[in-house]
């Protein structure tokens, strides 16, 4: 039987595209199978914050960094801490990426039309030891356009490839079967549901209208994580987190339900570190929800005074922004799945951010005069938005009728006692009588302010919460949001999927999500922050340049 390309990809992603814009480089014919209607292409990296993970950049130089080559691979493996037999194609990619953000990572994505932000944010700061979890320095790289910035050259070149008859697409195709010819796989067969119409992100039908079936010599599994199956977290959540949450809200749009993964295995592929995943603890809802139970993560500054549901501090180093498996954690262990922030309007102002590009339009839509309105006009307007109609938000100007609400909000039996609250804000406020404290946290921000970055836009001035000059004061209740599949499927360095014997199963590729954003696990236990689009970049190049190699 002819074949009906060369090879064909799964999943229509960012991974996915890298994956078809090198092989169209080389010349090869590639198929684009993908459930999602063609108003989906880019997959959820689409909505993403942009943020990419470079090391020793000229950014950072520009900002008074000092980075290196072995501070980041300090920092990953501190971060990662592999420690079980499988992990050895996963350090073998933690490696192989940390090189690649040291070295041409950054050049490769300028030759394509990227351009970044010229402030480095600093995510994921650990606050334990020098060798343990965290960013030694700040390396969040934003790109220029967020996440559609870092989407556009790949489907440009994608979108040329398509013109020059190299690439189609086969949009509302659900692929429910790999197919062998002998041990090798070369296709797919499934589903071809009705046309959608429903705008990027919504969720569309699952109504089937036929069914297809394509060949290839080599198939490539980009499908992505399970984020928004609920059902799937569950089964999967770590013991070491404590009990799954009772109610999660969602961070990725309806489609990320990792279906493909347990296709994918009954071919042979090998699923390692099933309960390695990363989940935000800074969620709130949408008021404009495009999925089901929309989610957005708050990127906080180091200051909001963070309480459990019972108002009690959480403990050091779990500050916002340090250390997000260990507060998601320590908030499970309390008996309840959410936690709040109080702050004040000049926090707020100054260090809150909103995760994703819908989220973000100055820098989504390029807009040099929108950002520099954003440092210079109070409250950003999405941020304000929230406060004004996000059910999360509560603005008071006195910390009884606060506390009052917060109670409310949450329901049930009153949980925070105001004197409880007003004893934790009175004791932090006092340590900034001087310019040295015993409390870790206003250590911690007077540290942030140290960076240029954080001292410009990031981190407000230290300042007294029960003073009313600074406020009206601020509470937010967090949710436990759904994100990423840090384990997945098994690969060697050129993508290749492996078998529960560590070997190549012939013809069949996994990126992306789909494979750990790497060897079925680079990150280890916990992300460094702007790892997974550039780990879909990484992988989908190995997963591109190998099958072209290996194809007629």
């Amino acid at each position: 039987m002819a074949d009906d390309a060369d090879v064909i990809i799964v999943g229509g992603g960012l991974a996915g595209l890298v994956a078809a814009a090198e092989l169209a480089e080389a010349g090869k014919k590639i198929i684009i199978v993908d459930q999602e209607p063609e108003q989906s292409l880019g997959g959820q990296a689409f909505w993403s914050f942009g943020g990419l993970f470079l090391v020793d950049s000229p950014e950072q130089r520009r900002m008074r960094i000092r980075d290196s080559h072995d501070l980041a691979l300090e920092d990953w493996m501190g971060t990662a801490a592999f420690d079980r037999p499988e992990d050895f194609w996963p350090r073998k990619w933690a490696e192989a990426y940390v090189g690649f953000a040291a070295g041409e990572k950054r050049s490769w994505l300028l030759q394509r039309g990227l351009k970044f932000f010229p402030v480095v944010g600093w995510a994921e700061r650990g606050g334990g030891n020098a060798i343990g979890h965290g960013n030694s320095v700040p390396r969040f790289h934003i790109t220029w356009g967020t996440g559609p910035g870092v989407l556009e050259p790949f489907v440009q070149r994608v979108r040329e490839a398509q013109k020059r008859g190299l690439v189609s697409f086969k949009f509302r195709h659900r692929v429910n079967e790999l197919t062998r010819t002998g041990a090798v796989v070369t296709g797919v067969r499934g589903d071809i549901l009705e046309p959608s119409t429903v705008e990027r992100g919504h969720k569309s039908s699952r109504d089937i209208s036929s069914d297809f079936e394509l060949h290839a010599q080599a198939v490539i599994v980009a499908s992505g994580g399970i984020g928004a199956n609920h059902q799937l977290v569950r089964e999967n959540w770590p013991k070491r987190l404590g009990t799954a949450p009772k109610r999660m809200i969602t961070g990725v749009p309806d489609h990320v339900d990792g279906r493909m993964l347990a296709i994918t295995e009954a071919a042979g592929g090998m699923i390692i570190n099933r309960d390695r995943m990363w989940h935000y603890v800074e969620g709130i809802r949408n008021w404009a929800p495009i999925w089901t139970d929309h989610a957005i993560r708050i990127l906080p500054g180091p200051s909001s005074l963070w309480l459990d549901a019972r108002g009690k501090r959480l403990p050091v180093p779990l500050y916002p922004g340090f250390d997000t498996l260990g507060t998601l954690s320590h908030i499970m262990s309390t008996g309840f799945d959410y936690s709040w922030f109080i702050l004040t309007k000049k926090i707020i102002q100054k260090e809150f951010a909103l995760s994703g590009s819908e989220q973000n339009l100055d820098l989504t839509g390029k807009s040099w005069r929108q950002v520099l309105g954003r440092a210079t006009s109070g409250i950003p307007g999405p941020v304000k938005a929230f406060m004004e109609k996000g059910e999360d938000f509560i603005v008071e100007a006195d910390l009884s009728n606060l506390v009052t609400r917060m109670n409310a909000l949450a329901g049930g039996e009153p949980l925070l006692d105001v004197a409880q609250v007003e004893r934790e804000i009175r004791a932090r406020d006092r340590q900034l009588d001087n310019p040295f404290s015993k409390d870790m946290q206003i250590t911690a921000l007077r540290g942030a302010r140290a960076y240029l970055g954080d001292k410009l836009i990031r981190t407000a001035k230290p300042h007294k919460m029960l003073d009313p000059a600074n406020g009206p004061l601020i509470a937010v209740r967090l949710n436990i949001l759904t994100r990423k599949t840090l384990g997945g499927l098994q690969t060697d360095l050129d993508s290749r999927m492996l078998d529960a014997d560590g070997q190549p199963v012939p013809g069949l590729y996994a990126v992306g999500e789909a494979a750990g954003f790497g060897g079925g696990g680079v990150h280890g236990y916990a992300a460094l922050e702007g790892t997974f689009l550039g780990g879909c970049i990484f992988s989908g190049r190995s997963a591109g340049r190998a099958a072209g190699r290996s194809v007629a």
